[in-house]
């Protein structure tokens, strides 16, 4: 009991914190399945993004690996429910994206190839 008493502010802040985790699980499990799809994909662009920056080109199984272990710790309920060729299909389409980026977006070029975005 005293050490609930000379404690409490503590306990009081990570029933807080536990409080605001299960809010944000809840409302991310109800949303419909398409828009969590969709927010998985938008991070899965980032991934591969990143992982081009990282890797450079003619390393795609390398950065396939990369994006995966990313995905199993930003994911990982979803990793145990998603099969592994279902995620290679959702990166496969993340990378045509990113070549799409790539080509029409200078600052997304930049950030990849490591230099700094001119104003011109």
């Amino acid at each position: 009991m005293e050490f609930i008493i000379n404690n409490w502010y503590i306990i009081l802040a990570l029933v807080a914190i536990l409080a605001a985790v299960g809010v944000a699980v809840y409302r991310y499990f109800n949303l419909p399945s398409e828009t969590q799809l969709a927010k998985v994909r938008e991070w899965l662009l980032w991934a591969v993004t990143e992982a081009e920056k990282e890797l450079g080109g003619g390393t795609g199984r390398l950065k396939l690996r990369q994006v995966y272990d990313l995905f199993v710790t930003r994911f990982p309920w979803l990793a145990r429910i998603v099969p592994f060729d279902l995620f290679s299909s959702l990166v496969d389409d993340a990378l045509e994206d990113m070549r799409d980026m790539l080509k029409t977006n200078q600052a997304v070029k930049a950030h990849v190839n490591g230099e700094g975005v001119s104003n011109e």
